[in-house]
């Protein structure tokens, strides 16, 4: 089952995500395979982060969940709010993802 994670960052948190990005994005990457799409939320310029939004597969809503208890950005204590749903995945993708 893919879960989706909509992950929103404390405010004023900018400086924890960059130095806690690198650790991120090495634990995503260990698990690339499992990954339908991850991302930054950003703000209307297109730069400023804000939060997360993943679409990852686990065998279980409680893997999915220690998981993210796990996920750096979370033990860093980043996140103001955090939320899991399960996601059934009906659209194929065309837009919005790298060439």
């Amino acid at each position: 089952m893919i879960y989706i994670f909509s992950l929103i960052d404390k405010p004023d948190s900018g400086e924890l995500r960059q130095r806690v990005r690198p650790e991120h994005k090495a634990c995503l990457a260990a698990m690339a395979d499992r990954i339908a799409f991850a991302g930054p939320l950003v703000t209307d310029d297109g730069r400023t982060m804000l939060g997360s939004l993943l679409a990852i597969e686990f065998e279980s809503r409680d893997a999915a969940h220690a998981w993210l208890a796990d996920e750096p950005f979370t033990r860093a204590g980043l996140y103001a709010s955090t939320s899991v749903h399960a996601f059934v995945n009906l659209w194929p993708q065309k837009a919005g993802f790298p060439a």
